[in-house]
C-alpha cells in the first residue's frame, strides 16, 4: 500500500519539508527553467505537452498515491458493514463521500463513487445511490457491469422499470461474464414481469438456462419459466 514504506523499519522517513512541498510549485519551478523554450513563438503545442507532462510526474502520481491510501479507512468500515463511517469517516479520517471529492480524477477517487452508491443501496437511499452510481465511470470491466446492475436495482425500487430495465441490459452485456450476466439477466426477467412483458421476460430467463446453466440463478429457473407458462 501507499504508507507501507513508512511502516517498515530500516526505512527512512522522507523529510516534513518534503513532506509538506507543494507539488504545484515544482510544476512552476519546471516552467521558470524551461520559460524561454516554451515562449519562443510555435511552441505553443510543446508547452503544452511539457506542462502535462510536469503535472502528471510531478502532481497527479502522488495525489493518486494518497488518494488510494485514503480509500483503505473506509473500505475497512465497509467491510465491517459500518455503512454510515464508510461514507462518512470517523472525524479523523475521510469516508467515501469526501473522497470522491476531494479526489476526483483520480482512479481512487472514481471507486469512492462506487462504494459510495453502494452504501447509499444498503440503506435504502436510492436517489443518492442513482446518482453515486452513474458517476462512476467502470466502462468496460466487470465492476462496470456490477455498478450497471446496481444502479438498475436502485431504478426499480425507485419505481422506474424502464430505467432499471436500460441498466439491466448494460450489466448483462458481457455474453463471457459468468458471474455479473446471469445475476443480472434474473434481475432484467423480473423487471420485464414488473412491466408486464412476459416475452422478454421468458427471453431474460432462458439465456440462463442455456448460455450459464452452472450459475446460481439456473437452479430454480424452471420455476421461474414455469410460472410464466413457458413448461419443459
Amino acid at each position: 500500500m501507499a504508507n507501507s514504506a513508512r511502516n517498515q523499519p530500516g526505512v527512512e522517513r522522507p523529510s516534513k519539508q518534503v513532506q509538506e512541498a507543494d507539488p504545484m510549485e515544482s510544476v512552476q519551478a519546471f516552467y521558470e527553467k524551461n520559460k524561454k523554450m516554451i515562449s519562443t513563438v510555435g511552441t505553443v503545442v510543446v508547452s503544452v505537452v511539457v506542462l502535462y507532462f510536469a503535472y502528471t510526474k510531478l502532481y497527479k502520481g502522488p495525489n493518486e498515491e494518497k488518494a488510494a491510501t485514503a480509500l483503505t479507512y473506509p473500505q475497512m468500515f465497509f467491510a465491517a458493514d459500518s455503512l454510515n463511517l464508510a461514507l462518512n469517516g470517523d472525524g479523523k479520517k475521510p469516508g467515501f463521500t469526501k473522497i470522491a471529492k476531494t479526489y476526483s480524477g483520480t482512479a481512487a477517487g472514481n471507486l469512492a463513487h462506487y462504494y459510495e452508491g453502494v452504501c447509499f443501496l444498503k440503506q435504502g437511499d436510492f436517489k443518492n445511490a442513482i446518482k453515486s452510481l452513474k458517476e462512476f465511470d467502470g466502462k468496460g470491466t466487470m465492476l462496470g457491469n456490477m455498478a450497471a446492475g446496481l444502479l438498475g436495482e436502485a431504478y426499480m425500487e425507485s419505481g422506474d422499470n424502464a430505467k432499471a430495465i436500460e441498466s439491466f441490459k448494460k450489466a448483462t452485456a458481457d455474453a463471457k461474464d459468468n458471474l455479473v450476466t446471469p445475476l443480472y439477466l434474473y434481475h432484467l426477467g423480473l423487471a420485464y414481469v414488473a412491466s408486464n412483458n412476459t416475452n422478454d421476460a421468458k427471453a431474460a430467463y432462458k439465456r440462463i438456462r442455456d448460455e450459464y446453466p452452472k450459475s446460481m440463478q439456473a437452479r430454480d429457473i424452471d420455476k421461474e419459466l414455469a410460472k410464466l407458462g413457458e413448461l419443459n
